[in-house]
């Protein structure tokens, strides 16, 4: 029985993950912007400059995200199939990223700063061509790791309320998680709980990197190299191990100064390699693109060997 309801999970998961490369995101009324606005909103009543009251306020987001999982038949393959597929964002990373290189690639400056808040969080204006090409290479990275290879995994392990509470803390973490005057204590809880849930994944997202580096002609060693001795000079736990395999699979340097609307951060320099160019991001996409197909492999790998080992 147990075998049973684990094989239909991962037949969900990699339904949702199927329609996710096909369909990409819903075009209007998505449910993680439907919860963004429901965050807002709650946000004016909860708000406190304290920790204790943005725990709160996750507490109350992710605890109605998840209860609505668990009311749903989470088992059936449908709604599993369903919820991974409003988590992922696999797809959207790889349009969005594409479109970035093209607008670079014609040197539509202007244009690409526009494009640039669909990928991150950074100041597009105070960016040149140079300084997009590397936020969105290293957007591309840290988000192969949070809309892609994380999702499946707690969907897998989970199912539908894991993968909901999980997008539910992502979502968070991006809306206040940050150091800005406003929310460096408010959205302390966010970010801290996004470090936890990211934790596997991230490594796991990395692990995946090293292995499909030769598809974009890139270095296996150069990955586990870099990702061994730079990722943890990084601010965050995640981020670094990610974005450090990125730059040593693709032979490139990224990190330095990084520009947000409150404030400058200089990071650290993973990998050794050149600036990234255009071409270079066009790689990443492609190189995330594997790395989420390689983790619906391993899913069904992993599913397989233990309907093995249960049968016997």
């Amino acid at each position: 029985m147990f075998a049973t309801t684990r094989q239909a999970r991962i037949a969900g998961v990699l339904a949702g993950c199927l329609a996710d490369l096909a369909l990409s995101d819903p075009k209007r009324g998505h449910p993680v912007a439907l919860f963004g606005q429901a965050a807002a909103r709650l946000e004016r009543v909860t708000y406190r400059d304290s920790k204790v009251a943005g725990a709160l306020h996750v507490g109350l987001m992710v605890g109605a995200v998840t209860l609505l999982g668990a009311a749903v038949r989470s088992r059936s393959i449908g709604a599993t199939a369903a919820a991974t597929w409003i988590c992922l964002g696999g797809t959207s990373l790889a349009r969005t990223g594409l479109e970035m290189s093209r607008l670079l690639e014609r040197g539509d400056v202007e244009a690409a700063r526009r494009l640039l808040p669909s990928l991150c969080g950074r100041d597009p204006a105070r960016l040149d061509g140079a300084g997009l090409t590397r936020a969105a290479l290293e957007s591309v990275a840290e988000n192969t790791s949070d809309a892609q290879v994380a999702p499946l995994l707690w969907a897998a392990t989970g199912g539908v309320p894991a993968v909901l509470a999980y997008r539910g803390i992502n979502t968070l973490d991006s809306m206040i998680g940050h150091r800005s005057p406003r929310y460096a204590r408010f959205g302390w809880a966010a970010a801290r709980l996004d470090d936890l849930a990211n934790y596997v994944a991230a490594r796991a997202t990395a692990a995946l990197v090293v292995l499909c580096a030769p598809l974009v002609g890139g270095s296996p060693s150069g990955a586990v190299r870099a990702w061994r001795r730079d990722a943890a000079r990084h601010p965050s736990p995640n981020a670094g191990v990610v974005e450090a395999s990125f730059a040593g699979a693709l032979g490139v340097r990224l990190g330095g100064p990084t520009h947000y609307q409150h404030e400058v951060q200089i990071r650290p320099t993973l990998g050794g390699g050149r600036q990234p160019t255009v071409a270079d991001l066009r790689r990443a996409v492609v190189l995330s693109r594997a790395v989420q197909v390689a983790a619906a492999a391993l899913l069904i790998g992993l599913c397989g060997a233990s309907s093995v080992h249960v049968g016997h």
